[in-house]
């Protein structure tokens, strides 16, 4: 066997490696949503609708969704694709603000390294 072949064939071995390990994640993510599309859970579908679950119909896998007050959509359970994680608590945001001020956010008393009758030359 020449050296070109057996470098197609690693190639090719790493390739099917990647297929399967892809795959694997995937039905892990899908088995990690299911369980967390349950009646009462805030979800949004492939095309963007945002509402909550009233009932799920094993059987003709159609969940009961909730877009707004009074409107009940039936759709089919795959066009759920993840559930809205819940809002962070006061405390919680408390906690995490006491830091580095976020990208944007204005801090007024930062000491600057400047001083304010330091002159600048022009050259």
């Amino acid at each position: 066997m020449d050296p070109l072949t057996l470098i197609m064939l690693a190639v090719l071995a790493v390739l099917i490696f990647f297929m399967f390990r892809n795959s694997r994640k995937r039905q892990a993510e899908m088995r990690d949503l299911q369980s967390k599309v349950v009646p009462g859970a805030k979800v949004m579908t492939n095309f963007g609708l945002y509402g909550t679950i009233l009932s799920i119909d094993e059987d003709e896998n159609q969940v009961e969704l909730e877009a707004n007050p009074g409107t009940v959509l039936s759709l089919h359970r795959q066009t759920i694709a993840r559930v809205v994680d819940p809002v962070v608590s006061d405390e919680v945001a408390a906690e995490t603000t006491e830091g580095e001020p976020e990208f944007g956010e204005r801090v007024d008393d930062v000491p600057s390294d400047e001083k304010p009758d330091a002159k600048k030359s022009d050259d």
